[in-house]
This record gives structure tokens, C-alpha cells and sequence, in this order.
């Protein structure tokens, strides 16, 4: 991300403002606001893919799939983040608006520039999220999706799917997604699978 150049402070309401009328999005953190790099195909095919499957399976349910242009709104309107996909199961949620504030899963399709970002700091600002309940990464160079998954206090287990067998399990909405499905209409390389693992805040 690159931070726009100005000396002064934009208020959560100024960046909202500002994202209505702006031709390239921005994400925002603490008073700046920094440009999005644009998608490759392979990373909005992706996208596309896990909306399609996210979508069909929640149907009529009280939970909503967002894809790419809704904000996720953090710390009190401190931060507001683009994530690639978005489900929300919040009854309260007010659809006039460009954000929600009550995710129950996140997904992130990575690139390069960003998968630092995504893997580091936004990841420790997204388990903020009380509502939260799994966050996804999902890799554009190999069948390879990450699932940090909340369990009990503070911990967050580590689930990696690898491999064209593999099945992504999104215990949270009850959905199973084969990683084929998830990178249909991709030409990619297999890897060898991994061991999950834990990390702790």
C-alpha cells in the first residue's frame, strides 16, 4: 500500500468521503489513507471462485457474502480494510452502509506486495474483531489456502489446506470447499502438504 501524500490528519468521516468519489480504493488507518494495488486475473478469479461457493451455500440464510468494494470497519472507525471477500452474519448490520463491523469470516487472496501485510499486522488488527471467528489466506502461485481458526481465550489454531485433494473446511458457516473449486479456471502447481500448527497472541 502507498500512502497518499498529505500532511493533514483525515478524519474516518473525510476517508468515507473521500472512498465515495475516489476512482482507486484506499484502505485507512489512523488518520492516513493508503492506495490499493490493482488485482491480477488469477487473483480475481479466485476471488470470484470462494464468493460463488460462499454465496450458494449461505442462500437464504441471515448471512451475507461481500466481495472486494466493502470495508471492514475496525477500532472504532480507526481503520477500515478491503478484505478480497467479507461474510457477515450480523442481523444489525445496516446495508445502506459501505462497511461492516461484525465479520465472521475474512478472506484475503494473496499477492505479493501485500501478503506480508496481510499475514503480519492486518491479521493482529483483524483478531480484534470479536465477531470473528476464522480468517482466510489463500495463495494466487499454488493450491495452497491458510485457515486461522479461533478457539479458546486468545489462541488462534492453524489449519493448512494443501494440495488439488485438499477440501477447505469453514467450520463457522458449516461449508466445505474443494481447493479445485477454489482454483478453477487456474493453471497452478502442486505442493507438498504441511503440518497445521498454533500461534497465540
Amino acid at each position: 500500500m502507498v500512502a497518499l501524500t498529505s500532511d493533514q490528519y483525515l478524519s474516518p468521516e473525510e476517508y468515507l468521503e473521500l472512498e465515495k468519489h475516489s476512482d482507486i480504493k484506499h484502505e485507512y488507518m489512523h488518520g492516513e489513507a493508503y492506495a490499493m494495488a490493482g488485482a491480477t486475473r488469477a487473483h480475481n478469479t479466485v476471488s470470484l471462485n470462494l464468493a460463488i461457493a460462499c454465496r450458494n451455500h449461505l442462500g437464504d440464510s441471515p448471512c451475507r457474502t461481500y466481495m472486494a468494494d466493502v470495508k471492514v470497519r475496525l477500532s472504532a472507525g480507526k481503520k477500515f480494510f478491503y478484505p478480497d471477500l467479507v461474510v457477515s452474519c450480523d442481523d444489525d448490520d445496516d446495508l445502506s452502509l459501505s462497511y461492516v463491523t461484525q465479520p465472521r469470516v475474512i478472506i484475503e487472496v494473496l499477492s505479493e506486495s501485500t501478503e506480508g501485510f496481510d499475514r503480519g499486522d492486518k491479521f493482529k488488527f483483524y483478531r480484534t474483531i470479536p465477531s470473528l471467528q476464522e480468517y482466510i489466506l489463500v495463495s494466487t502461485t499454488h493450491y495452497s489456502v491458510d485457515c486461522f481458526r479461533r478457539s479458546e481465550g486468545k489462541l488462534w489454531i492453524l489449519e493448512s489446506y494443501q494440495g488439488q485433494e485438499a477440501t477447505l473446511k469453514l467450520q463457522s458457516l458449516d461449508l466445505e470447499i474443494p481447493l479445485v473449486d477454489i482454483y478453477a479456471t487456474v493453471d497452478l502447481p502442486e505442493i507438498e502438504p504441511e503440518f497445521p500448527s498454533e500461534i497465540d497472541e
